[in-house]
């Protein structure tokens, strides 16, 4: 059940950095202290059904969310850059301008050493 439980928080963790909420924050939307989140999202303590429901309609996601990719997740907790990577991709969703897309995603391909053509919807 333990692995359950980190998978779980960090979903939790995922979600609420995608939606740029700190864990003050989102401790506050739900009712409980900074340190219980904490535990919570790196999976120390195990989340009842009625929280997790709650922390579900804070971070606006289904349920099922926090399941998803079960069978997939890697032995470790997460990779290296996993915050930077989830900021970046908040932050590349903001961006209005079709141009500036296209220019961080070749500077990006240009820096990984790839060259694949992605199009950009």
């Amino acid at each position: 059940m333990a692995e359950m439980d980190r998978h779980i928080g960090n979903r939790i963790r995922t979600r609420r950095i995608l939606m740029g909420l700190s864990q003050q924050q989102l401790s506050r939307k739900t009712g409980v202290t900074y340190q219980q989140m904490h535990k919570y999202e790196y999976g120390y303590n195990r989340i009842s059904a009625g929280r997790l429901f709650t922390i579900s309609q804070a971070l606006e996601i289904d349920l099922a969310w926090f399941f998803a990719d079960m069978q997939q997740e890697e032995k470790h907790d997460s990779m290296p850059h996993q915050r930077m990577a989830l900021e970046l991709t908040r932050n590349f969703a903001l961006i209005d301008s079709e141009k500036h897309l296209e220019a961080l995603l070749q500077m990006a391909r240009a820096m990984a050493g790839t060259q694949e053509e992605t199009p950009v919807k």
